[in-house]
């Protein structure tokens, strides 16, 4: 039963419903993950279709600023979780994900989320020193800590898998995907980081989101 929440978690992912825009009959456009609900309006004989978004968070980065939602408001980003200290499937997935930051480091409307599941041990210093060595600009890239049930809450709210799991390497347990978020807060797509030609796909994703208004 151990690994019961790790699997828990994988489920909640393969199971997101994949909700399509029918805007291309070539299915260029991408899907929105997530539940679907339809809600009526008030006073009116309407129905509004709400798809998953990311909510509200409130995260400190390496340089000790106050990251929230609005740092994201009307941009694309991607988002993943890591822990300094991983001594797995991290700094793969870390190397992919500088892909993206020297493809759109110069792009006002595209910026990086990675947020540590460590919080014991990544404090903001540990995170300073992290981004130093991968030698990222962290306006673009920012590398995030807080509250640990608020970091597990939010990794649920992306569907990826992340728990503390002692008997694995490093001590959690935690999959290589990678979100891509639009400029509304939905879930567009997740990524095996570990895997080239999934991130060669995200950044092709990257730039089609870029250009959805």
């Amino acid at each position: 039963m151990k690994y019961f929440p790790v699997l828990l978690l994988l489920c909640i992912g393969a199971m997101a419903f994949w909700t399509w825009i029918d805007d291309d009959a070539k299915g260029k456009t991408l899907p929105i993950l997530g539940e679907v609900e339809v809600k009526e309006s008030a006073g009116h004989n309407l129905k509004d279709t709400v798809f998953h978004s990311i909510e509200d968070f409130d995260l400190i980065d390496q340089d000790s600023n106050r990251i929230t939602k609005d740092l994201v408001e009307n941009k694309i980003y991607i988002a993943d979780f890591f822990f300094t200290s991983c001594p797995t499937i991290c700094p793969m997935v870390k190397a992919q994900m500088l892909r993206a930051y020297e493809k759109y480091e110069d792009n006002d409307d595209f910026v990086m989320l990675s947020h540590s599941i460590d919080v014991r041990n990544d404090s903001v210093p540990a995170l300073k020193k992290y981004a130093q060595k991968m030698e990222i600009n962290t306006d673009k890239w920012h590398l995030l800590t807080g509250e640990k049930f608020h970091i597990y809450d939010m990794a649920k709210k992306y569907f990826i898998a992340a728990v503390e799991d002692p008997s694995a390497p490093g001590g959690y347990t935690h999959s290589g995907g990678i979100a891509l978020v639009d400029r509304q807060g939905r879930i567009r797509g997740i990524y095996d980081g570990t895997e080239v030609e999934e991130v060669d796909l995200l950044l092709t994703d990257i730039d089609r989101l870029l250009k959805e208004k």
